[in-house]
C-alpha cells in the first residue's frame, strides 16, 4: 500500500485544513477550512473511511450514471479542467482536487486518494506554525 500523509495546517484566518499528500510529495486532495482542529481531524478520518468505498460518478458524460454516496464526482470546471470532489455518505464534500488537463489524470488522482488515504499518517504542522 502506498504511504501518503495528511498534513494538517492552520489557515491565515485561524482555521484548520488538511492536504492529502501522495508518497511522491504531490498534493492529491484538499479539505475545506474547519473552525477547530478536532473537526479537521474528523474530516480527514471521513476521507480515510469513505475514499476506500467511494464509487466514481463521471459528470463529464451525458447521460450521467448517478452513484450513491460516498462517491467521487468528476466534473469539468469553468476553465475546462477536470476536477473531483469526494462526498461522504451524508453528501458533504470532504475533499477536492486540483485541476487536471486530462481526464485520465483526474481518474489517476481519485485512484491515488483511494490508495493513499486509508493508511496515511497524520502530520500536524499547525503546532509548529503556532510557534512562529
Amino acid at each position: 500500500m502506498a504511504k501518503g500523509k495528511f498534513v494538517v495546517k492552520t489557515t491565515p484566518k485561524g482555521g484548520f485544513r488538511f492536504n492529502l499528500v501522495a508518497s511522491n510529495g504531490q498534493v492529491i486532495a484538499t479539505s475545506q477550512t474547519y473552525k477547530s482542529k478536532a473537526s479537521c481531524i474528523n474530516g480527514l478520518e471521513s476521507v480515510r473511511k469513505n475514499s476506500e468505498i467511494a464509487k466514481i460518478e463521471d459528470q463529464t458524460v451525458d447521460p450521467i450514471d448517478k452513484k450513491t454516496n460516498p462517491k467521487f464526482e468528476m466534473y469539468k470546471d469553468k476553465a475546462g479542467e477536470f476536477r473531483f470532489r469526494l462526498k461522504a455518505r451524508n453528501g458533504e464534500i470532504i475533499a477536492v482536487s486540483e485541476g487536471y488537463k486530462a481526464k485520465v489524470s483526474c481518474i489517476n488522482g481519485m485512484e491515488s486518494v483511494k490508495n493513499h488515504a486509508p493508511e496515511a499518517e497524520i502530520v500536524d504542522t499547525s503546532l509548529e506554525e503556532a510557534k512562529e
